[in-house]
């Protein structure tokens, strides 16, 4: 049982009714001074608490987590892109986290401004303390006290007291301690230091951090959120000219701080920078106009690109005076405290040609059109359905790992549904599929376009076709890629380039496959000659391989749903087990054969001579016969290769307005001075006591430092031995 037990002091002289009485409530209680007592208490331990490192250090963890997450995700990316990254649950969470644009979060400013906090209540807590240490002799010791030091030596000399001080205090300005001298009674006392600026480390690193911090606060986007909080503006999430965009999405030239980007073609002109923001942007006004008259890219002989340099002309609102200037990288145009850096280019709207293929039915037609990148074009499919091509990029340029650009159209298992031997047997007559994905294959495939392709409900899918035949395992290809979110990789569509290097053939043939007539027509001469007719029964034979052969067309064209090789899997997978490698094998053979006289037909419709039947023209029909399989997965209407463009580029300029990079370089220097005073400058205190000894004197010297190396056993080993040899000459050491 635990029992409480009240008790009382007593003053003296007050007698033990007067405290009852006091206890009783007869006379009043001052509980005032201990209740601001307990004040004081608790908001000291509050100000500890928030100065101290191990609640710096647990901020400072808290920065980490938070770069970390910055520099994984993607900050400041348009909110689609996010939804389809991490689905609609994750995205909800991560918004309300403010994981999108993690920097200028308010939980993140919460943290660096207690951090800010913390660190200056540090600064001011200790620093006076650290002044007065650094100023402080330490002259108050007495003998005693310096033979409890661990580092210390006590010899006698036979030279008198004042003697032996000179001597001492000789050797120590010879080695760079600077020293007090003190008389005590019948002794003398040196007190020595040496490296007290190590404080000033101290000092320098903890007001570095508060400097780098205010001046990246200064460079930050909170000037721009603090105009969204309490001055009304609001990102603008529609499209328009940007002259006549409201005010409410536009930032005054009193902008203190800001980071945007402007993309100028040439010829054309800016004087406005574009800030990202995650539901849209934000509308920056320059104080000048930039022009820009010539965009210049070079490149190495691999094709990469070696030098950007934009020639522009900058026209001052204020005084409407112009000059020339060269912007290139890391070689920035600074005006009026504005710094325009060289960040990349891109397309300025350069003028297309281009031929469309259809890639349904059997239609063989052709169609030019023309488009301009930045703008759209419609195009009226023959299905009814509508579409609008958004022409998004054009670059006179790639250089491309090939390994990577050959993935497969196709985007499945081709091994999913029949077993690995029945899959072998197909796979060896795909002409698209990527057999090495990893390779690292890095060319210059020529110009290439990319595009939109979006439907009446809003829907789109997005291409990247390269206009010239690309050498690929040997075979010259031409690559049509598509994607169905930007989130995802292109994988590309290999159409065999024929001998004039087009796709005029490879069209011709996937037309015919579209084409009944053309299937039974091709049929009925496959099955003439593989079967002559000179042969027992031929007729009752040609009979059942035409048949045969317009079944094998006809599975591989689809009628009505999906075509290719993944039909002929489903087909085959309605045979028994054991005889699908056979069936497999047979089928094949069929229908390579079929598909030459299909190709055939198809030439002799549009009155086209005969080709001759030679390896050059199987190998190209058997990589056309992957690709159309293939083709039942590319997802477009229409095919749309380019034939000629009228490049215009643009060059994409950085623009930054950054009131705390001077701020921010002060600090990195008081940092540096900071680390290499704490880590490099190391204090010492030395303290010799010389008292009198009859007519001899007796010295006893004390070393200590807060860092205990062995250089630090090293300079006390020294100091020991010099100074007993100085204070002994002339005479000698009598006891040790």
């Amino acid at each position: 049982m635990l029992t409480l037990v009240k008790w009382q002091i007593r003053p003296v002289g007050e007698s033990l009714d007067s405290m009852d009485n006091k206890l009783d409530g007869d006379q009043p209680a001052d509980t005032g001074g201990i209740r601001l007592k307990t004040r004081q208490a608790w908001l000291a331990d509050a100000i500890e608490l928030l100065s101290s490192m191990r609640f710096a250090i647990t901020l400072l963890a808290f920065i980490a987590i938070s770069a970390v997450i910055g520099t994984v995700l993607k900050q400041n990316e348009p909110m689609p892109n996010y939804v389809n990254q991490f689905g609609p649950f994750w995205f909800e969470v991560f918004q309300k986290l403010d994981l999108y644009a993690v920097y200028t979060a308010w939980w993140f400013l919460l943290i660096m401004t207690v951090l800010v906090l913390s660190t200056s209540l540090c600064l001011i807590r200790n620093t006076p303390k650290m002044l007065k240490d650094m100023r402080s002799w330490r002259d108050n010791v007495r003998e005693q006290s310096l033979r409890n030091f661990h580092h210390r030596s006590e010899w006698q000399t036979g030279n008198g007291r004042h003697y032996v001080v000179e001597q001492v205090l000789s050797h120590l300005g010879r080695i760079g301690y600077r020293y007090k001298v003190v008389e005590k009674d019948g002794a003398t006392l040196v007190a020595a230091k040496q490296g007290a600026a190590n404080k000033w480390g101290y000092i320098f690193a903890h007001s570095a951090i508060i400097i780098i911090l205010i001046g990246g606060a200064l460079d930050s986007e909170l000037s721009v959120r603090f105009q969204q909080w309490f001055m009304g503006k609001v990102p603008f999430d529609g499209s328009g000219i940007i002259a006549n965009i409201p005010q409410q999405h536009r930032l005054s030239l009193s902008n203190p701080t800001f980071r945007g980007n402007t993309m100028i073609p040439e010829g054309a002109s800016s004087s406005t920078a574009i800030l990202p923001q995650a539901t849209g942007v934000l509308v920056q006004d320059l104080p000048f106009t930039i022009k820009l008259k010539k965009f210049t890219i070079d490149f190495y002989s691999t094709g990469m690109p070696k030098l950007f340099a934009s020639d522009v002309e900058v026209r001052d609102h204020e005084t409407g005076k112009s000059f020339s200037s060269t912007i290139k990288v890391n070689e920035p145009l600074i005006y009026k405290g504005i710094a325009v850096y060289q960040s990349s280019f891109e397309d300025g709207g350069s003028r297309l040609q281009l031929k469309a293929y259809p890639m349904l039915g059997p239609d063989v037609s052709t169609l030019d059109m023309k488009g301009e990148v930045g703008n759209g074009t419609k195009l009226k499919s023959a299905s009814g359905n509508d579409y609008t091509i958004e022409w998004s990029g054009f670059r006179p340029f790639n250089v491309e790992n090939m390994g990577r650009n050959g993935a497969d159209v196709r985007a499945v298992n081709s091994k999913q549904g029949f077993n690995e031997q029945l899959s072998a047997d197909i796979d060896k007559h795909l002409g698209s599929a990527a057999k090495n994905a990893n390779s690292k294959d890095l060319k210059n495939v020529g110009p290439s376009i990319q595009y939109k392709l979006r439907d009446k409900t809003g829907q789109a899918r997005e291409f990247h076709n390269y206009m010239q035949p690309v050498l690929i395992d040997g075979n010259y290809m031409i690559l049509a890629g598509t994607r169905d979110t930007p989130s995802e990789a292109f994988r590309y569509l290999r159409i065999p380039a024929d001998d004039e290097d087009t796709v005029k053939e490879w069209m011709r043939l996937r037309a015919a496959v579209q084409n009944p007539a053309l299937r039974e027509i091709a049929a009925q001469r496959y099955a003439k000659r593989a079967l002559p007719a000179n042969i027992p029964n031929a007729v009752q034979m040609q009979a059942q391989l035409t048949e045969s052969a317009r079944k094998s067309l006809s599975i591989f064209a689809g009628d009505g749903e999906q075509g290719g090789f993944v039909s002929i899997s489903k087909f085959l997978e309605q045979i028994p087990e054991a005889e699908q490698s056979k069936a497999a094998d047979v089928f094949m053979k069929i229908l390579n054969g079929s598909m030459w006289d299909l190709w055939s037909a198809a030439r002799e419709k549009e009155g086209l001579p005969a080709l001759a039947l030679d390896e050059k023209h199987a190998h190209f029909l058997q990589l056309a016969t992957g690709a159309i399989s293939d083709a039942f997965f590319y997802g477009a209407p229409v095919f749309l290769q380019l034939t000629g463009f009228e490049e215009v580029k643009a060059s994409v300029l950085q623009v930054t307005r950054s009131p705390g990079k001077k701020v921010v370089y002060l600090g990195c220097l008081l940092l540096v001075l900071g680390v290499f005073s704490m880590f490099y400058i190391r204090e010492r205190r030395l303290w010799i006591w010389v008292r009198d000894d009859g007519t001899a004197s007796h010295a006893l010297m004390a070393l200590s430092s807060q860092r205990k190396t062995l250089d630090f056993e090293k300079e006390f080993e020294q100091l020991k031995m010099h100074l007993r040899q100085l204070s002994s000459e002339p005479g000698q050491i009598k006891k040790q």
